[in-house]
């Protein structure tokens, strides 16, 4: 059984525990947004690989959100009082993976090298693949003018007023070859609870002919009108969109056949499957392990 995820940060991540914990060592692959990469303080920062990475490795800092349990930032301190841009922080072992990233690909290494490297060396069982070995950067149209990923999310922290997102890089980018072949080899392919505008849009925007659209399911990110994480519903309304599932499932419209809607939504099933989906109605949230596990193992017996 060969299952690929698609998959942003925190919310798909958690779903690949689920999977890999249900799936035999190998069968899950996890293709990931490289869009909100960024290089700080001179290093390749991937913070959607890693955060999956960190996630199938048990220990993603559940406490910050971000990098590894239990970190220091010590060189993060030192680089503050050295006059050194301190608005991303980045953990002292979160580091230690950022510099070997950034020194395989300084001796010719591949984005997807370093991240079966570092899955390797984490002890990871499943496969994390970038979407893409080509740069690719979410750019966001404000009015405070064009802000990187990160200068929006983490500097900052949203305040200006969205207008419009751009992937710039992506019309020359070429889906990374394992990544390709993940997606069109899966028997089941899920696109994680991510946000769709700016963690999923991308991948399917480099790997969306290869979908096989009646083997791949969505996973709602909203539910009872808010997100499991991050600005989703927020982005939606700015730029004019319905914050519902029922507007997710139009934006994957072509790209899957099943949608997973959560109960609380129940009353929106028909709208979704008025689109064309076969809809499945479950509790999507997943505050912990044993809820990813059992989401994942109604993914599969809905769907395989």
């Amino acid at each position: 059984m060969r299952v690929t995820l698609l998959a942003g940060g925190t919310g798909a991540a958690k779903l690949a525990v689920g999977l890999q914990s249900v799936l035999a060592p190998g069968e899950l692959s996890v293709v990931t947004n490289t869009a909100d990469d960024v290089d700080f303080w001179g290093l390749r920062v991937c913070p959607d690989t890693d955060a999956v990475l960190f996630r199938l490795a048990g220990i993603f800092n559940e406490r910050t959100g971000f990098g590894v349990a239990g970190d220091t930032f010590t060189v993060h301190d030192q680089m503050r009082r050295l006059g050194q841009p301190d608005w991303f922080w980045l953990g002292d072992r979160d580091l230690a993976c950022h510099i070997l990233r950034t020194d395989m690909l300084r001796r010719g290494a591949r984005l997807t090298d370093t991240a079966l490297e570092l899955g390797r060396r984490l002890g990871v069982a499943s496969r994390v693949l970038p979407m893409s070995d080509d740069d690719v950067r979410t750019c966001f149209s404000t009015d405070a003018g064009w802000l990187g990923f990160q200068e929006y999310f983490v500097r900052e922290k949203l305040g200006p007023r969205l207008q419009a997102i751009e992937f710039a890089g992506i019309d020359a980018a070429r889906p990374a070859p394992e990544a390709l072949a993940a997606v069109a080899e899966a028997d089941l392919v899920v696109i994680g609870p991510s946000n769709p505008l700016i963690s999923i849009a991308p991948i399917t925007g480099l790997l969306g002919p290869a979908l096989p659209r009646a083997r791949t399911v969505a996973v709602s990110p909203i539910v009872g009108g808010r997100a499991l994480k991050g600005p989703t519903v927020e982005m939606l309304l700015a730029l004019g969109k319905e914050a519902t599932p029922v507007q997710v499932a139009t934006e994957y419209r072509g790209l899957a056949s099943g949608y997973l809607l959560d109960e609380v939504d129940r009353e929106l099933a028909p709208r979704i499957e008025a689109l064309g989906y076969r809809v499945v109605v479950t509790d999507t949230v997943m505050p912990g392990a044993e809820e990813a596990r059992r989401l994942a193992a109604t993914i599969l017996d809905a769907w395989t």
